[in-house]
């Protein structure tokens, strides 16, 4: 995500570096190659032009400090109005009325339906909330089957009505059911189209003038770039929805649909979503997208899912043992295992200041731990208890059994011995140790 735009305005900062103080004439030639980097990035030229006219009018009116050198006060100047781009503070979702009623809308293929399941799993886990997803979307083949699936995979019912044809009678006895059965959120997944059509303006319309909801969201695929913005601006007209929800961010490396939609709709992003997984759903925060999309990182975000992932209990049974040195592959197993949760390693990478260019060209997908979890599931129970009786014959049985090399069961021997140097040095459960002592494992 940004990546290009990250590079673009990095090097454009380099343009007024070295200069004592700014004025109107060095400041011209860096502003205009942000706004070609913004424009690059898929923002509305109108936008780009706005934003960068305001940070030199901005920058012209500063008294640089002596301790200052004016590359980082454009930098800072920049950062600031990035975040009043994207809607200066998070808005949170409105959880008034019982149940809260809210309404998911969007084109077909924005990742409608997997939000949905997500949303319900955020409200479940994190808000306390008992929620309930109803089926909408009647058209699309296997749309009520996947939101089905996701519902068993969090444990949240999904109300059907597999004799009714009509979503608006659909989604006016859902609320019934959930007001009979205690559940406190409704979340209604409709149907979308291919592109923006009557019929589906009209659909929806009707659904929201029978349910009343207290929450629109309108969900967008922010790899379409500025077509999201067009698209929002159509349903907004029809449906005056209450915020906005950014999926795919992590398969795009443009993002220009985040820095422009607020601005054209004038209405908040409220969620980002990323990859597959029920837990890949974020708050969206001005500041930290602004932090990232200058390079900066955005360390708020890691640490909060890290706690999310580690129990103190067990951190404090793990201190024990790293401290008697009694630190094994079993633990090393499930430390792995919390770190798969907080979600793509590469994203992880990402949010420490200065890893994103060094991650840039390193392929880290999913499935990053596979050969190291093969290696560790190949070994008995006594060797991953007592790794010290890892000799040249096990290690042979264990590269077989696992589908791997001699070598990189070696590598991974020898990685686990680092990370115990480390773990004994730091003496805590912290999941960035641990990466940070696996950062040189390739598969």
């Amino acid at each position: 995500m940004f990546e290009n735009l990250t590079e673009r305005l990095e090097r454009s900062f380099k343009l007024i570096k070295g200069e004592g103080r700014i004025t109107e004439i060095n400041i011209a030639e860096t502003l205009k190659d942000v706004r070609r980097a913004l424009i690059d990035a898929d923002v509305n030229y109108k936008i780009a032009k706005q934003f960068t006219d305001t940070v030199k009018q901005k920058a012209l009116g500063q008294n640089v400090l002596t301790s200052i050198k004016p590359g980082q006060m454009l930098i800072k100047i920049v950062h600031d109005e990035l975040i009043e781009l994207m809607g200066g503070q998070s808005q949170e979702i409105n959880l008034k009325g019982n149940p809260t009623v809210i309404l998911i809308a969007g084109l077909q293929g924005s990742g409608k339906t997997t939000f949905s399941g997500k949303l319900a799993n955020y409200l479940k886990t994190k808000k306390g909330k008992n929620p309930m997803l109803v089926a909408c979307d009647v058209y699309r083949p296997a749309a009520i089957e996947q939101l089905k699936v996701l519902g068993s995979q969090i444990a949240v019912p999904v109300y059907v009505d597999e004799k009714q044809n009509d979503p608006v009678k659909i989604a006016q006895q859902s609320i019934q059911e959930a007001k009979a059965r205690g559940y406190n959120v409704v979340i209604v997944d409709t149907a979308g189209r291919l592109a923006i059509d009557e019929q589906m303006m009209n659909e929806i319309s009707a659904i929201k003038k029978v349910i009343s909801p207290h929450e629109i969201l309108f969900v967008v695929d922010s790899m379409t770039g500025q077509d999201a913005v067009n698209t929002a601006k159509a349903f907004n007209e029809r449906l005056d929805f209450n915020g906005i929800v950014l999926t795919k961010l992590d398969g795009d490396t443009r993002g220009g649909a985040a820095l422009s939609i607020k601005a054209e709709v004038n209405k908040p992003i409220k969620f980002v979503s990323t990859g597959e997984r029920m837990e890949a759903i974020d708050v969206f925060y001005p500041d930290r997208m602004a932090d990232r999309i200058l390079g900066m990182g955005d360390i708020v975000t890691l640490v909060e899912r890290a706690q999310e992932q580690f129990d103190a209990e067990e951190a404090r049974k793990l201190q024990k043992k790293i401290a008697k040195n009694q630190f094994n592959f079993n633990d090393f197993f499930d430390q792995i295992q919390q770190i798969k949760k907080m979600g793509n390693i590469k994203e992880l990478a990402s949010m420490i200041p200065g890893m994103g260019k060094v991650m840039k060209d390193i392929d880290v997908g999913d499935d990053a731990f596979k050969s190291i979890e093969a290696i560790i599931r190949s070994m008995t129970p006594e060797e991953r208890e007592r790794p010290e009786i890892l000799n040249g014959s096990r290690r042979k049985r264990i590269a077989m059994g696992s589908g791997t090399s001699i070598q990189e069961v070696n590598r991974l021997i020898k990685q686990f011995e680092d990370a115990k140097k480390v773990m004994k040095m730091f003496s805590g459960n912290n999941p960035m140790k641990m990466l940070g002592a696996m950062k040189n494992f390739r598969r």
